[in-house]
């Protein structure tokens, strides 16, 4: 944990991944998150692997928040929770925007509650658009923004891309449209303000950033960046497995084209002209992949080192854990805080100079803070224990 957002308080209504990343990226930064979960809590609690601290998809979403759990359905619960947002300095939820309104969540209600809130949707569509009422889950969010549709572009079928892609996408947008809109109220912007984060203009801006291309300038240009949709960029095959190779400069190419024997291409005009040479990546990369199949990987990696031409090897799942760069800056290294039975973590990546980091706190039990999250937003215990044996709030 890195204490730059120490003293901002941050209500999280958030299930599953686009939420809890959103809000564990900003309590990673110091924020107090405070989680609002129902009273069965997070669907993610119960995803598969189940380990200590529950599900894997919750431990990796949850870390360092403070955990309340109210059932906001009841009027004493939305009460509570009102109490809180007074105190708050940001509201985040990824609910659809008639529930969050139905539960008070809704723009105008939390601004009339505190009018210096951030409020910030995470939801599917925009607002503004014939899609906003649309429900939206990572696989639709890939389908609707072209995502899944760019194996069409060579030659292939359309599939989804075998991560939850949208939801962390958006939640890196939530992130810093948050951290945008704290800095303009620390600069003396009155009044809430509202942050509208939808998934699907999000994702198809994340796209569209190289594949607009042609389309820029002409109403009927060109969509999609040559090289990026080349069929033959891929890894490739090595004597024993893959390998990624990407000779990118021109002197990239032209070292690349001397380590195979291949020197002729570096004197054709189009090869020497960088204006013409993208129309031919094509034929590059089939290159490439026909030489590389002579050598194991290691072979190609100790050469192509020495010429300066990035490349890698292409690790699985379980190489990538065991792999010697990220060991050697303790990527997985689990923090002494965490209780027996977590081997792995998944560290913020952002890394600053001449800030002391803090431990990081292991995602917390159901409720486990309810009293004293309670008790700080001004319930006393009473009423605090009279909604605990109500049903409303589970400690």
């Amino acid at each position: 944990m890195i204490p730059l957002l120490q003293g901002t308080r941050i209500i999280e209504v958030g299930a599953v991944v686009l939420g809890p990343y959103a809000g564990q990226l900003l309590a990673d930064l110091g924020a107090e998150v405070i989680k609002v979960e129902p009273l069965e809590g997070d669907i993610a609690r119960d995803a598969h692997p189940q380990g200590a601290g529950g599900g894997a998809l919750f431990v990796n979403n949850n870390r360092n928040k403070h955990m309340l759990a109210i059932d906001l359905k009841a009027p004493e619960g939305r009460a509570a929770l009102a109490r809180l947002i007074g105190t708050a300095d940001v509201l985040l939820h990824n609910m659809r925007v008639d529930a969050a309104k139905r539960l008070g969540l809704g723009f105008e209600a939390v601004a009339k509650i505190n009018p210096r809130i951030v409020h910030c949707a995470a939801i599917g569509f925009g607002q503004r658009g014939p899609y906003r009422d649309r429900p939206a889950f990572d696989d639709i969010i890939q389908a609707a923004s072209g995502i899944a549709g760019l194996g069409t572009a060579i030659g292939g079928d359309p599939r989804f891309v075998p991560m939850i892609l949208a939801d962390k996408v958006a939640a890196l947008h939530a992130v810093y449209g948050i951290l945008a809109a704290l800095v303009g109220r620390a600069n003396g912007r009155e009044g809430p303000i509202k942050v509208e984060v939808p998934m699907f203009e999000a994702l198809t801006a994340f796209l569209l950033n190289e594949h607009l291309a042609g389309a820029t300038f002409d109403g009927d240009g060109a969509v999609g960046y040559p090289r990026i949709l080349s069929a033959n960029r891929r890894p490739f095959r090595t004597i024993d497995g893959w390998i990624a190779v990407l000779p990118y400069t021109d002197r990239q190419w032209r070292a690349f084209l001397a380590e195979v024997g291949r020197d002729d291409v570096a004197e054709q005009d189009w090869f020497r002209d960088p204006r013409q040479r993208p129309a031919h990546i094509d034929e590059l990369y089939a290159l490439v992949a026909e030489n590389l199949s002579a050598r194991t990987t290691s072979e190609w990696m100790t050469a192509l080192a020495a010429r300066d031409i990035p490349c890698s090897e292409v690790p699985d799942f379980k190489a990538l854990l065991g792999d010697p760069h990220l060991s050697e800056v303790g990527f997985f290294d689990v923090p002494e805080t965490y209780p027996k039975g977590i081997v792995r973590t998944i560290p913020q990546p952002v890394l600053f100079e001449g800030i002391e980091p803090q431990h990081d706190i292991a995602p917390r039990a159901l409720g486990a803070d309810s009293r004293a999250i309670l008790r700080g937003s001004g319930l006393d215990d009473a009423e605090i224990n009279a909604l605990i044996d109500r049903g409303v709030v589970a400690a």
